[in-house]
């Protein structure tokens, strides 16, 4: 009896942690960071204000919900959005690229089917089997797969010069793209202002 109750608990805690689990998706972003202060690294407080590129002022509201998320994030690294009296300007670029097929469109297998159409040949100790092998979802009618592209650059005012500039890449089927465009904002500030040479891939999770 008392085994049984041990099982049918820990089968319960396991349904929790899995429910739980499932509640969250995983991001994954390569970060490319590169600085070159002309004066010391900025300090928590340092004022900034944002820049825009003539296409960016274009599609306005749009820009808005961006820069909202870049001053979050800019926020947390101890950046001050203050118009009147900037140190520095602030430039973000994001782009996201929406691709209509699957992904897996080559001659992968993916664990469940064939990937595409073929030909297959099977052999045992009971003889062949010929047959034909089709893709395990419709072509054309799956997810859509994103790519998404953000960089963001800090140019010193004082000298007009870039000082600090961050790119992030993320790519899969997630659609919350302002929820995914804020965790890559945080992994592209990760570090800052003078953050690790080379690529990194930075995980977060987010809610589903």
């Amino acid at each position: 009896m008392k085994r049984a109750l041990t099982a049918i608990f820990s089968i319960a805690f396991m349904g929790l942690f899995m429910a739980g689990c499932s509640g969250l998706r995983v991001v994954e972003t390569d970060v490319t960071a590169f600085y070159h202060w002309s004066v010391a690294p900025p300090a928590p407080g340092t004022a900034y204000r944002f820049e825009r590129l003539p296409s960016q002022q274009i599609i306005g509201a749009q820009h808005d919900a961006i820069e909202g998320l870049a001053r979050t994030a800019l926020a947390r690294v101890g950046m001050e959005l203050n118009p009147a009296a900037p140190r520095y300007s602030v430039q973000v670029r994001v782009s996201t690229l929406v691709i209509e097929r699957p992904p897996y469109d080559g001659s992968g297998y993916d664990g469940f089917g064939f990937a595409t159409p073929g030909v297959f040949l099977g052999g045992g100790n009971r003889g062949a089997a010929f047959g034909m092998s089709f893709p395990v979802y419709p072509m054309g009618f799956s997810d859509p797969y994103y790519r998404r592209e953000l960089t963001l650059l800090v140019r010193d005012l004082t000298t007009s010069q870039v000082v600090f500039e961050t790119r992030a890449v993320n790519d899969g089927i997630q659609n919350e793209t302002l929820a995914v465009l804020s965790a890559m904002l945080d992994a592209a500030l990760q570090g800052f202002p003078q953050p690790p040479a080379g690529p990194r891939r930075i995980t977060a999770q987010i809610p589903r």
